[in-house]
């Protein structure tokens, strides 16, 4: 009997802690984690002392766990106007579906105890960023007040698309201060819209085409919504050839020489993940490639990150 009720009670906790994790999209947050990573060997040109990699990862997994958390607070009363409008959420499954989308709204955590996981890990993070430098505190913070603001935008304008450039580029941007107070503003400009293309192309608007019947049940206000799909994939297909070309600009903007595997790989990589599957989504128009697309460039950053390795040794 009390092998059984442990037993319970251990499943029971996994369920729910599988729950917030579903809240915070864990699954998508690690695959982020390889952002900060990327800015800051890309600035680098080496891995940094041990303080600085273990404070800045546990730092990068916080902030990406509150703030992904934040945006299923903010958003609670649309993500439950938009289940009661279309039943069960019927966009196709995708990488941050893993578990269940949107927990709170489907009633399987109270808002008290979602507020409550998103204060804890910000805290986290805000402490650990101010340890790196003051700099990246202060970009976690506005990080928080923009995206709240973006959840904010939903019925307003599509611009909102901007903020949620500006959001996910954050993580990479304060990665880069915290290994140098002093970087290149070049470098940062660059880093900058490198990153702020592939979300609005690979991520942001790949996500809304998936969602754009619920979204104009709801008002929404969003990209394919406004400009409709042919507007949609014209801007898909801009942001990510952008994206590779930036990927290339980038190693005359560091201050160490990357070999050419660095720059046959993000040819590749670019290729592979970004601009097949989105001349897919443009011949289609299908939803399902929707999700590919942005399942597919979730992957992005983590395996840039390993081709830039893998140029160090090659």
């Amino acid at each position: 009997m009390a092998e059984t009720i442990f037993f319970q009670h251990n499943s029971q906790s996994f369920y729910r802690l599988k729950l917030f994790l579903a809240l915070s999209r864990t699954h998508h947050g690690i695959l982020d984690l390889a952002t900060p990573c990327l800015g800051a060997l890309l600035w680098l040109g080496r891995i940094p002392d041990l303080f600085i990699m273990v404070i800045g990862l546990i730092t990068a997994f916080a902030g990406y766990t509150a703030v992904y958390g934040l945006n299923d607070v903010v958003d609670f009363r649309s993500d439950q106007e938009k289940i009661r409008k279309s039943g069960e959420w019927s966009a196709p499954k995708g990488l941050d579906s893993v578990y269940i989308r949107h927990p709170l709204a489907h009633g399987l955590l109270r808002l008290g105890e979602g507020i409550g996981w998103v204060v804890g890990w910000a805290l986290l993070a805000f402490i650990g960023a101010f340890l790196l430098n003051p700099i990246c505190a202060l970009i976690f913070f506005i990080s928080c007040l923009l995206e709240a603001f973006y959840c904010l935008l939903l019925r307003i304008t599509f611009l909102r698309v901007l903020v949620s450039g500006v959001v996910k580029t954050s993580g990479g941007i304060a990665a880069v201060f915290a290994v140098d107070p002093h970087p290149s503003g070049a470098f940062l400009a660059g880093f900058f819209f490198w990153l702020f293309l592939w979300e609005i192309g690979g991520q942001n608007v790949a996500s809304d085409w998936a969602d754009v019947h619920e979204d104009l049940q709801v008002r929404a206000r969003t990209i394919p919504v406004r400009f409709g799909l042919q507007g949609a994939r014209i801007i898909i297909i801009f942001s990510l050839v952008f994206t590779v070309i930036l990927s290339l600009v980038l190693c005359w903007l560091i201050p160490t020489t990357l070999s050419p595997a660095y720059a046959f790989g993000a040819l590749g990589v670019g290729l592979y993940l970004l601009l097949l599957p989105a001349y897919r989504l443009y011949k289609t128009k299908a939803s399902q490639e929707a999700a590919n697309l942005f399942s597919r460039a979730s992957y992005y950053p983590a395996v840039m990150l390993l081709v830039l390795m893998v140029s160090w040794v090659v």
